[in-house]
């Protein structure tokens, strides 16, 4: 009740008042208003006018076979089915028009299905006409994409699991980021069609919060 008494609230009304004054005649001559910290504008706080983190809608995998791939992915991985694997032919249909717009003219046909992550990221898989398997999927010096990373707190059951399902490891085995002090691990795979791809133990802020390399 006393928070809320009108001589309570007058009182706070003239501290607020006058700790504003003195804020600012404190600050230094070249400060206006405009710049000072309570002027309450956009310009007074940088990071207000930076672009909005964006969210990770969605990746793209070319595979050899979209049937196998999404078996692999559903019951070692565990990702979600949205929609199945369909065929798609180039025609006047929508998205038949719309392929056209990204591969251009002649792709004539594809398979595609649609899967998410725990996480509700999705994964879009193709299976394209006269694919071909790069010599070496693992041209990590080249401009692109070079591999993705699921998370899994049992990092060397799931690199076992990927193996037995015809994967490989591009590592011996996990390796720590803070050896000796936190459990962070990780480990380079490889899943059945070449598709290069890394388990992490723990988030990315988890594994990147302490700064830079040392």
């Amino acid at each position: 009740m006393f928070m809320n008494h009108p001589s309570r609230r007058k009182f706070m009304q003239l501290a607020g008042a006058s700790l504003g004054a003195a804020a600012l005649t404190s600050l230094p001559a070249s400060a206006t208003p405009e710049s000072s910290p309570i002027a309450g504008t956009v310009t007074d706080f940088p990071h207000e006018n930076k672009p909005y983190p964006r969210n990770f809608s969605h990746i793209g995998i070319s595979v050899p076979d979209l049937e196998k791939a999404v078996k692999f992915y559903t019951e070692v991985l565990g990702w979600y089915i949205i929609m199945a694997p369909t065929d798609v032919t180039e025609d006047d249909s929508p998205i038949g028009l719309m392929c056209t717009d990204v591969f251009g003219p002649g792709w004539e046909r594809f398979k595609i299905a649609h899967l998410s992550t725990g996480d509700r990221i999705g994964i879009e898989l193709f299976e394209f006409k006269n694919q071909e398997n790069p010599k070496d999927n693992f041209e990590y010096w080249k401009t692109g994409i070079f591999h993705f990373c699921v998370q899994d707190p049992d990092v060397e059951g799931l690199a076992d699991k990927i193996v037995a399902a015809g994967g490989k490891k591009r590592m011996k085995a996990p390796r720590y980021y803070y050896p000796g002090e936190k459990p962070y691990r990780m480990i380079y795979m490889e899943d059945p069609f070449g598709n290069i791809l890394e388990i992490y133990s723990h988030s990315y802020e988890l594994h990147y919060g302490s700064g830079a390399y040392s």
